[in-house]
């Protein structure tokens, strides 16, 4: 493969290694010219180009990451087209992504031309959630490294999605007089919202004073019944302190088995998992009580996946098993002199620059379109500027001065993305290179077509982001589903600016790796316009 600068009449064949702009328009990275584009560029005065000359045993960077990417077995996943030597990988299933790491790191080193990324092992997803990424580095790669890379996967299996499966579930809770009922309703409620993910319910909770005698009875009554359960999960009123304290004692009184007493993950360090019967039992620690994620967590989406977690693999989960703080712990890991009082400052970004493909043939823009006199953009300005969220910087494109127009008199930074016609990613690399929005500690980006989005939603969302220090990525939701806005955190700048295509927010949001919080705004987490029809539906009336 050649790579280099050659003459333009001498590229016919040759792949263009940087997008090039000339008066008869734009070439895009990856370009195969043709005749006809090298007769454009030599008549607009274009000498030089840098290119790619693939040899004949080379593949274009397409055709590799696909034939990459149809080695991979894929269960419960599915795969996009390849563009820009691109393809990903997304979960068809809720349940839990398994990875074979000796396997993606054989196929990584294989040739430097070759990459593939996924999320960690055992990562819980949701249907639709990106669990993987291959990607082609150079514009060509020898066919023989994409041989080896395919023959490398047909091996076996790279990973997989786990789907969930439905269990019954009984909750065992200890007490003591020091703990509240209200305690202890919470954790019921807080358990069957843990479960829902997979279609798991609770079958039953029994409350039993804390001590080996009675847990016991409660474990063998528990499994004596008509309506067996798959799982028991036991709250504790006191934190387990010992391997022979109440939890794993009555486990065993029981006759059952203790798996292992303890975890290297913090919080949950305090789990107890056992088995009786052939039923997982597991000693909930004290920070499950709390919705953050946990230890605890980690275990029962193994169990709900259909594993049985082994000692082995609990002591294991020491690299990455440093989580977050959560509110519910007695004591902070380290005591501060003072909390930093400094409110966090949260930009906010809206997306105006779309080329509205979607509303057909008449050239109506729904960013135009009015709702009760307001044209759609303004609209969403409004809410922004209304909102906790500032500064607020609106991204134009397509129509840019009829847009513009509309928001004239708006207390808020326009910023012109001449590169809108390639896709969203642009607007938002184009936004955050400003310092007006990268010196925040999180920018809100919200899309122009969402008429739905009332001031109390952002604020909520900015609410939820203060709550978590900053450092997790916060997304509007709705009965689970993901939606829109969201709140990137400073963290994610870099690997936000270096988006390419058509590829949002919601790319960084599944490959981040930082704690994703949900906030539930209703309807509005889901409603955009983008065709007449959807904007009528919504209220609106298109006029230009």
């Amino acid at each position: 493969m050649f790579f280099g600068e050659v003459d333009v009449h001498e590229a016919t064949g040759c792949v263009l290694v940087h997008s090039l702009r000339f008066s008869g328009g734009r070439l895009a990275k990856g370009t195969l010219l043709t005749e006809r584009h090298i007769a454009a560029l030599a008549a607009d005065g274009v000498a030089v180009v840098t290119v790619v000359r693939p040899a004949e045993d080379d593949l274009l960077e397409d055709q590799a990451a696909a034939a990459i990417a149809a080695a991979v077995l894929q269960i419960n996943i599915r795969t996009t087209e390849a563009a820009t030597g691109r393809v990903n990988l997304h979960a068809t299933a809720d349940g839990l992504f398994v990875v074979d790491r000796s396997l993606i790191d054989a196929l990584n080193r294989l040739d430097p031309a070759i990459t593939i990324a996924t999320l960690a092992d055992h990562a819980s997803v949701r249907s639709g959630d990106m669990v993987a990424t291959i990607k082609i580095i150079p514009l060509a790669v020898s066919a023989a490294a994409v041989d080896d890379a395919v023959e490398l996967l047909s091996e076996r299996e790279p990973f997989q999605v786990k789907p969930y499966r439905p269990h019954r579930v009984l909750l065992v809770a200890t007490q003591l007089p020091s703990l509240k009922h209200s305690v202890m309703d919470r954790t019921g409620k807080l358990l069957q919202r843990r479960l829902d993910v997979s279609g798991s319910r609770l079958v039953g909770e029994v409350r039993v004073p804390h001590g080996r005698q009675e847990l016991t009875e409660a474990l063998r009554n528990g499994l004596a019944v008509e309506e067996r359960p798959d799982l028991v999960v036991v709250f504790g009123a006191s934190a387990v302190a010992d391997s022979q304290d109440v939890i794993p004692a009555a486990i065993r009184a029981s006759g059952g088995h203790v798996e292992h007493v303890g975890m290297p993950v913090d919080p949950g360090n305090l789990l107890v998992l056992g088995r009786l019967e052939g039923v997982p039992v597991i000693g909930a620690p004290g920070c499950a009580r709390s919705p953050k994620e946990n230890g605890f967590d980690w275990v029962l989406n193994r169990i709900l996946a259909g594993e049985m977690p082994t000692a082995h693999d609990i002591t294991g989960m020491g690299v990455g098993g440093l989580l977050m703080e959560i509110a519910s712990r007695p004591q902070p890991r380290e005591v501060v002199a003072a909390p930093d009082k400094t409110p966090l400052k949260v930009g906010a970004l809206l997306l105006a620059a779309g080329q509205a493909r979607r509303m057909g043939e008449g050239g109506q823009h729904k960013l135009l379109a009015e709702f009760d006199g307001v044209p759609l953009v303004r609209r969403s300005a409004e809410t922004l500027i209304a909102s906790q969220g500032m500064p607020v910087v609106v991204v134009t494109g397509h129509r840019k001065d009829d847009v513009e127009s509309a928001l004239l008199g708006l207390d808020l930074c326009l910023v012109f993305n001449p590169n809108y016609r390639d896709g969203i990613s642009t607007s938002i690399v184009r936004a955050l290179s400003l310092p007006l929005l990268s010196n925040c500690d999180g920018v809100l980006v919200m899309l122009a077509d969402m008429p739905g989005v009332q001031v109390e939603h952002v604020d909520q969302l900015i609410a939820a982001f203060e709550e978590a220090k900053g450092h997790a990525i916060v997304r509007a939701c709705h009965h689970g589903k993901r939606g829109n806005p969201v709140i990137l955190p400073k963290a994610t700048f870099p690997q936000a600016l270096k988006l390419e295509g058509d590829v949002g927010a919601r790319f960084i949001v599944e490959t981040s790796g930082l704690p994703l919080v949900d906030v539930d705004i209703g309807e509005a987490a889901h409603l955009d316009v983008d065709t007449p029809q959807d904007v009528a539906a919504a209220g609106g009336t298109l006029t230009r």
